[in-house]
């Protein structure tokens, strides 16, 4: 198949770039600088926001990867943030469309949910989380993924356009990245284990503190451009209270290669916006205990998981695309 992947020189565009040559696709990647060279593919230089680049990137293929994005709502102002991954979105389905393309898979977010970076809190309705459950965007990123996914379905409707917008969480790369990986989880999950052995009323008071403070910084903003500062990440309360927001999820970047690859090559029909993480929470603890204490207040439980199983759910990417993760933190 002949594949244009944009953004393909990022994380999750490497692994997917390095899966699909290894199958023997034949690709050409888009990216913003010029004069790069991708082993194994054709690469052509544009920007996802011009349409003449796009529609120029898009001739003679078969299939897009659209994963040219800015993915945080710390690296750009909120009108940047939406100019580039909506226009640039819709400008790739367009040119799909002219060139006769039935098959984009794109990039979505867990964060299309609008739990992690919204400013403001909602109610969580039942766990595991999957793609029926309603979403409450309020940051300019997760608010520009919600409409990356109606992008796709508009062009579906529109122009039987077929494919998946993958909801990842936070991506790692173990190449040369696994003993700062493991250094920090083994920081992260002593962490929860020293909330966990509280007593239960210190421990819910505990929560508590963690929870506020992350609320007031919701409030603040403190993670959109300009007043971003990642200084943040250094104090411990925040980082438990990050695992908490995106469900303790993350995912291998070779995963969402095999995601991606399997998202073009499945026979099915329709726009899905799909949950795509490791099978299993990161910091290794029973994943019911973390919902009963982080969130006691989600009461519903849709199926029972079992130990380390995934507060989000990848039921239906399992369904649709055969998708199953080999690899985890945690097993």
């Amino acid at each position: 198949m002949k594949i244009l992947v944009t953004g393909g020189t990022g994380d999750v565009g490497r692994a997917a770039v390095a899966r699909l040559v290894a199958h023997g696709h034949k690709v050409r990647v888009m990216g913003r600088r010029a004069g790069m060279a991708v082993e194994g593919a054709e690469y052509v230089s544009g920007d996802v926001t011009n349409y003449t680049e796009v529609r120029r990137a898009v001739e003679g293929m078969e299939a897009i990867v659209h994963l040219a994005a800015i993915r945080h709502p710390m690296l750009a102002p909120s009108q940047e943030i939406f100019r580039v991954n909506c226009t640039g979105t819709f400008n790739i389905y367009q040119a799909a469309a002219e060139e006769g393309i039935r098959r984009v898979v794109s990039a979505s977010s867990i964060n299309a949910l609008g739990y992690n970076f919204g400013i403001k809190d909602f109610p969580l309705l039942y766990f595991p989380i999957d793609e029926e459950h309603p979403t409450y965007t309020t940051d300019p990123y997760s608010f520009s993924k919600q409409i990356v996914e109606e992008i796709a379905a508009y062009f579906y409707r529109r122009e039987g356009i077929s494919g998946v917008q993958l909801r990842l969480p936070a991506v790692y790369e173990v190449q040369g990245e696994a003993v700062w990986i493991q250094e920090a989880l083994a920081k992260i999950r002593a962490a929860y284990q020293d909330v966990l052995s509280l007593p239960e009323a210190a421990r819910r008071q505990r929560v508590q503190q963690i929870i506020a403070k992350f609320e007031a910084m919701r409030a603040k903003r403190t993670w959109e451009y300009p007043a971003a500062d990642m200084n943040i990440f250094q104090d411990a309360e925040v980082l438990l209270a990050f695992g908490r927001s995106n469900f303790w999820t993350s995912v291998d970047s070779r995963d969402s290669a095999q995601a991606i690859e399997k998202a073009l090559l499945a026979d099915y029909e329709g726009s899905y916006p799909l949950f795509v993480n490791d099978g299993h929470n990161f910091v290794g603890i029973d994943s019911r205990t973390l919902a009963e204490t982080f969130f006691p207040e989600v009461k519903t439980w849709r199926r029972p998981l079992q130990g380390t199983e995934s507060l989000v759910s990848i039921e239906r990417a399992r369904q649709l695309i055969g998708f199953e993760p080999e690899y985890s933190l945690v097993v």
